[in-house]
């Protein structure tokens, strides 16, 4: 195994949490919960990732104790009693496999679709609701102390029941982000307008976190760019512009930046090869998380071939980031890493939708 192939491979201690290697399976959302509930197919599903060589398992988005967190019945949720139960067998089955696992906290907001089960009003910044599908209601402030308390609970939740942390979802579009983003947030209150106060709810959602938790819990927090509506979409168009996004989550308690690209490898501003995990990393000092094609040429959604790592591990050797989340990649192939670990990276499954017919 070459040197950098192996800092791939070697620990990491982030907070107190020390993942087995640098490799982490991506939040993909699945839609196999009946009723909220994770059985033992799910449980199956993460534990086969791990024993493939994953170290991390980033869940699928799970709903929050709030009325129009998810717009699916079988997206599992992370409050009530037999939700909470099924995550049990999950947590167990991945920690005796020797990974470590956190669920992603998920508000879809106003990113709500005709045919979602779940019909109630989204919850919105501005009651816009992206891509014009469905109603939303513009949120007031006891709707935002509604959903801040929602977040923090689920929190709560996850650390009794023995996850090693949590991932904020606050990317692709989703209510975070919507008020994150001024394509989205049209208010005139202290939650829209400038960078800081359209950034006040993410930092709000992080601080309540945090107490209902312990300083010593892992909380990851994912923020991107792009949305699903708009792949040109910028939260921030300068590194100043990002830092004043990213340092007052980092001093609201955010440990690790989960930076969602849709390809890793290109920059994310003019005059520097970092991408934009590896800015998030040089502005806050906090370690990062780097994601987008990981491991596929990504020559479409529906079919893609296996991608050389060679830049991704002369990045990840150069400290540029921390760990690398993999997502399609090790949706086709559950045994990815280990694959990519013993130089077996001929047998690797190439990501297309014959490929995921039988996805277990």
């Amino acid at each position: 195994m070459s040197a950098s192939l192996e800092a791939l491979f070697t620990p990491i201690t982030l907070k107190t949490v020390t993942m087995p290697n640098r490799l982490a399976m991506a939040p993909m959302t699945r839609r196999m919960s009946p009723n909220g509930v994770p059985g033992a197919d799910v449980a199956a599903y993460y534990r086969r990732r791990v024993e493939g060589g994953i170290g991390l398992i980033i869940t699928e988005g799970v709903g929050l104790d709030h009325v129009s967190s998810s717009g699916h019945r079988d997206v599992p949720n992370l409050f009530g009693e037999a939700a909470l139960a099924g995550w049990q067998g999950v947590i167990e089955g991945v920690h005796a496999a020797g990974g470590r696992i956190i669920p992603q906290l998920w508000h879809i907001g106003g990113a709500r679709q005709p045919w979602m089960e779940i019909e109630v009003p989204g919850h919105s910044p501005s009651g816009v609701v992206l891509g014009d599908f469905g109603s939303a209601v513009a949120m007031s402030r006891d709707d935002i102390e509604a959903v801040v308390g929602a977040f923090a609970s689920a929190a709560a939740d996850a650390r009794r029941s023995g996850f090693d942390g949590v991932e904020i979802h606050g990317a692709h579009g989703y209510l975070i982000d919507q008020f994150l983003w001024d394509g989205s947030n049209r208010r005139d209150d202290d939650y829209g307008g400038s960078m800081e106060n359209r950034g006040r709810l993410a930092a709000e959602v992080v601080a309540a976190v945090r107490r209902a938790t312990d300083p010593d819990f892992l909380i990851v927090f994912r923020f991107s760019q792009w949305k699903p509506i708009d792949y040109e979409a910028r939260l921030a168009t300068t590194p100043e512009e990002l830092r004043r996004i990213v340092e007052p989550l980092a001093e609201a308690g955010v440990d690790v930046f989960h930076a969602s690209t849709r390809r890793y490898w290109l920059p994310e501003f003019e005059g520097s090869e970092l991408n934009l995990a590896g800015w998030t990393r040089k502005l806050t000092g906090r370690p990062t998380i780097t994601v987008g094609s990981v491991g596929l040429d990504d020559v479409s959604r529906e079919a893609a071939k296996p991608r050389d790592l060679s830049d991704l591990l002369e990045r990840l050797a150069a400290e540029e980031f921390d760990m690398v989340a993999v997502g399609r990649a090790l949706l086709a192939d559950p045994a990815w890493a280990n694959k990519i670990r013993d130089g077996r990276q001929d047998e690797v499954t190439g990501y297309t939708q014959k490929a995921l017919a039988s996805l277990t």
